[in-house]
């Protein structure tokens, strides 16, 4: 009998206001918040790599603990997050993504900054490309990179979300309604 131990990854749409994204955990831990507006098939190609093999299967009851707090921090009334969250990715990728976590809520740092930050100087482009890849929007908080310039740069869910992201961390951080 060939049974592996494949997880399930447990999935719901998260909609807050007029956005909708799909999210995804396993029973332990957040693996994926996925673009706003993007269909199912972002989620599914993400979960077909990172994840092969493994049953994806709609339960908004196993996802509440997540929508709760990710609710919260939309709402401006969460900084932080307590939710489990697990990175799948390359060595790199991870060290990258943990260098995210360090950029305090509204606050930014520079792709420059994120590549000295894990002893990487002269690795501006794979750090663009790891941030590109990181899973899990909001929680592993990539739109708090921005370009050397203080320009805004890329991101998975698009600028329009990355403006209102960080919008809302200067807006809560000044008390400002």
């Amino acid at each position: 009998m060939e049974k592996m131990n494949k997880p399930t990854l447990y999935w719901s749409l998260l909609k807050f206001k007029d956005w909708n994204f799909h999210i995804a955990s396993t029973t332990k831990s957040l693996v994926f918040i996925g673009s706003q507006y993007k269909p199912f098939e972002e989620l599914v190609k993400w979960a077909t790599k990172h994840f092969p093999g493994c049953p994806l299967v709609e339960d908004a009851e196993k996802l509440e603990p997540f929508v709760v707090e990710i609710t919260q921090y939309l709402d401006g009334r969460r900084k932080t997050f307590t939710i489990p969250f697990e990175y799948v990715g390359t060595p790199f990728q991870l060290a990258v993504w943990r260098a995210l976590c360090d950029i305090p809520y509204g606050q930014t740092k520079s792709y420059s900054d994120i590549a000295n930050d894990i002893n990487k100087p002269a690795a501006v482009r794979a750090i663009g490309a790891a941030i590109g890849a990181n899973p899990i929007l909001i929680t592993v908080p990539c739109h708090r990179v921005i370009g050397k310039n203080g320009s805004l740069t890329g991101y998975r869910g698009g600028l329009e979300m990355k403006t209102w992201l960080l919008d809302l961390e200067k807006r809560v951080s000044l008390n400002i309604e």
